[in-house]
């Protein structure tokens, strides 16, 4: 028996064994407690027991105007911010692919050739002279050397460890295709709200034009009057001026439906032109009633919660990989082939036959510092990911109840301004009628007039939050991307 080789492999294996316990032992000390995340929510909004959700409705089916729908279209294709966004998801799936790749076999193919010319006065030179060799069979000067075969190697994935991280990958890719999902969501509610605040702005103008013709009506009765001495010259300035103001805010409001149409054109991802729309429909526009379902539809339908949800899992996945490191890799190499000194004999089997198998078990020692601060650090990742997990819940139901709040409050405010303008309306007429025949000054006039554009301004405001209040709640629901 030989004992030396004997006792070689006992102690090789030996040093294997207290290699596994070391890491073992070190690796369960660092267990770090991470709490589940918690997705409990409330049983139902305050205002709103339904089971019906509205998110499930398409939105092209969500919003009726036609010429809305045909701008999201447009955007949904163009969109520059949300190709880059889908060619990050082409980049995490091609992460799957490597990681996928990482645990199977890596086979290639090598082929060389090379001579040697050993010197005369080397080890190898005067061995090859004094060895007593058949003449005609002595080494080739200079020596070739020709090979060619197949190399493999493999890491055995005994801890799950490649494994996992194939698993993580996965997961992140699927959080990258949820954040595009969120990003349609937000991109059809940008366009939306800014379509219908530029519908609220061509009103605006409309009243501001109707206000400019009254007023310069009323200034043309005052230059009259002012001819036959009933007001002074006060009174034809003062209504001057405040056809100028108005003027001028005619021009301010066109500018602010450039701007508004450009912003449109830029999410389209073209160059300024006019944007079709009809804007005469805008206030005679009552949105459809919404149903905001139970809160706990919003973890499947809130695309922004299962990306969390999904970093999250790919963050747990992180930990176990990070984790394994500790552990010893078991990697395999083998390799197979044909080497002689003359290509003629490169293909004689079994003489220019070559094969090799190795094994080789490696655990960490020295450096477990760096595997200690990338675990810890893989930990931190994990908690983050909970609580960003627990904040988008928490974010999506405070985002539904103030859009049911709002919804109600504007709606109620919208029916006192509209009484309110409509009084407003018929002040001026009373109040042109007065000023005619001297029974009321032109202060009077002039603030009816000016009271009376306000509020017709704030009609308007009032329906653009309305109808922005129509769009967040489907945003905040989880509508628009599916």
């Amino acid at each position: 028996m030989n004992y030396k080789s004997l006792f070689t492999k006992k102690r090789y294996f030996g040093l294997s064994a207290a290699l596994l316990c070391f890491a073992f032992t070190s690796c369960k000390s660092l267990n770090v407690a991470i709490p589940e995340a918690n997705t409990e929510t409330p049983e139902s909004y305050s205002s709103s027991n339904d089971i019906t959700n509205t998110a499930h409705v398409s939105w092209k089916e969500y919003f009726t105007d036609p010429y809305l729908t045909t701008l999201i279209d447009t955007a949904l294709k163009n969109n520059q911010e949300l190709n880059i966004t889908l060619q990050e998801i082409e980049i995490a799936r091609n992460e799957v692919r490597a990681k996928k790749g990482e645990y199977l076999p890596s086979v290639g193919l090598q082929a060389g050739a090379g001579l040697d010319k050993v010197g005369r006065y080397t080890r190898n030179g005067a061995l090859e002279a004094t060895t007593d060799i058949a003449p005609g069979k002595e080494f080739p000067e200079p020596l070739g050397d020709f090979m060619i075969g197949a190399m493999a190697t493999w890491e055995v994935d005994i801890w799950h460890k490649l494994r996992n991280a194939k698993k993580s990958a996965v997961a992140k890719y699927l959080a990258s295709v949820e954040g595009k999902n969120f990003m349609v969501t937000h991109l059809v509610a940008e366009i939306a709200n800014t379509y219908y605040q530029l519908l609220a702005l061509d009103n605006e103008l409309e009243i501001v034009k109707q206000n400019i013709e009254i007023q310069e009506n009323a200034l043309r009765i005052v230059k009259m009057q002012k001819q036959s001495a009933r007001v002074t010259e006060l009174a034809v300035t003062r209504f001057e001026a405040q056809v100028l103001h108005t003027t001028g805010l005619q021009y301010s409001i066109q500018q602010e439906i450039t701007e508004l149409e450009n912003e449109i054109n830029f999410l389209l991802g073209r160059y300024p032109q006019p944007i079709t729309r009809d804007s005469k429909s805008f206030i005679g526009s009552v949105p459809d009633t919404i149903y905001a379902g139970l809160p706990s539809q919003l973890l499947a339908n809130r695309p922004d919660i299962k990306e969390a949800e999904l970093e999250l899992v790919a963050a747990k996945l992180d930990v176990k990989v990070a984790k394994a490191q500790f552990y010893p890799t078991f990697d395999i190499s083998a390799g197979i082939g044909f080497q002689a000194f003359n290509p003629t004999y490169l293909i004689q089997s079994p003489q220019s036959l070559l094969y090799s198998l190795a094994g080789d078990l490696v655990a960490p020692l020295i450096n477990r510092n760096g595997i200690k601060a990338a675990y810890y650090s893989a930990n931190a990742t994990q908690l983050q990911a909970v609580y960003n997990y627990e904040r988008s819940i928490l974010n999506a139901y405070i985002e539904v109840a103030n859009q049911l709040a709002k919804i109600g409050n504007m709606e109620k405010s919208y029916d006192l301004k509209a009484k309110e303008v409509a009084a407003l309306t018929e002040s001026i007429r009373i109040s042109n009628s007065l000023f005619t025949s001297a029974r009321a000054d032109y202060m009077e006039v002039l603030l009816t007039q000016r009271d009376a554009l306000e509020s017709r301004f704030e009609l308007i405001e009032i329906k653009q939050q309305q109808m922005n209040a129509f769009v967040h709640m489907y945003q905040a629901l989880g509508g628009g991307w599916n």
